[in-house]
């Protein structure tokens, strides 16, 4: 008789151990405005570090309605996988040890050639792209540049459809092999202009034919049936998944980068 044929172990996806694991609080990572709280998740001998931000530790903010702040967090995942670029790390909203939140997997950053720099000049050099004059003592000033790196375009892409109202250079998190990941995407969405950023470099800037076909494609997976659309109505408000449509429909008319409004300050501070 031939031995039973050994099945082997199923393999456990991120989501499900963000999504069904157990949470052990590590610590609390205290520079946060809201509560974040670096955990431990454990599901079917699977472990990994990870994010917890409880509803119950937000702070209440005027523009934006009470407790959302995590499911913003989980819409913004949801329409960075529906690009393809994956900009944003695995992000599940589940129940904790302080309630329901958003889990996040941990990114550990690498170190690589600066994304942000002041250069004493009037003009950025090769390779980078111009945000804007900072005061930096004394009565000088310093232009703030970043990266003309296409990841940095392709996230700055992403911030323009979910409104990101506080894109600061602490949020840019390079990791292995080359990838780059935003981070802190609580306040987005809201159906007013708050686009705040420090990637204004293609301001005006024709849209690359990548993003372009990205856009077109979000526009279908954004429209009424569709599975992305589906799963943000569970997370944003109605006015807020149309003005998300709104804002996809403007840049493809447009065929550019937005520019600052001058409606809102177009940069967030501190910017790092």
């Amino acid at each position: 008789m031939s031995a039973p044929e050994r099945i082997p172990p199923r393999s456990v996806t991120t989501a499900e151990l963000l999504a069904k694991g157990e949470l052990t609080v590590r610590g609390r990572i205290r520079e946060a405005s809201n509560a974040v709280l670096f955990c431990s998740v454990t599901y079917e001998g699977r472990e990994a570090s990870c994010v917890y931000k409880p509803v119950a530790g937000e702070r209440p903010l005027w523009d934006f309605p009470d407790g959302t702040l995590a499911q913003r967090e989980v819409a913004a995942y949801e329409v960075s996988e529906a690009t393809g670029w994956g900009l944003v790390p695995p992000t599940v909203l589940r129940d904790g040890p302080h309630g329901e939140g958003m889990c996040q997997l941990w990114i550990e950053a690498v170190p690589e050639s600066e994304l942000l720099a002041l250069v004493d000049a009037e003009e950025p050099g090769e390779g980078w792209k111009a945000i804007a004059f900072a005061e930096v003592g004394e009565g000088k000033t310093a232009l703030l540049v970043h990266a003309d790196d296409e990841r940095l375009r392709r996230l700055a892409v992403l911030d323009a459809v979910i409104n990101n109202a506080d894109r600061k250079g602490g949020h840019l998190l390079p990791a292995d092999e080359g990838r780059l990941y935003g981070i802190d995407h609580g306040v987005t969405f809201n159906a007013e202009n708050k686009l705040r950023t420090l990637l204004w470099g293609w301001a005006g800037d024709p849209l690359t034919p990548e993003a372009v076909d990205v856009l077109q494609g979000l526009r279908e997976a954004l429209s009424d049936g569709a599975a992305l659309a589906g799963k943000l109505a569970e997370l944003i408000t109605d006015v807020e998944l149309d003005a998300t449509r709104a804002r996809v429909d403007a840049l493809l008319a447009e065929g550019k980068h937005p520019e600052p409004s001058g409606e809102w300050p177009a940069i967030p501070w501190p910017p790092v």
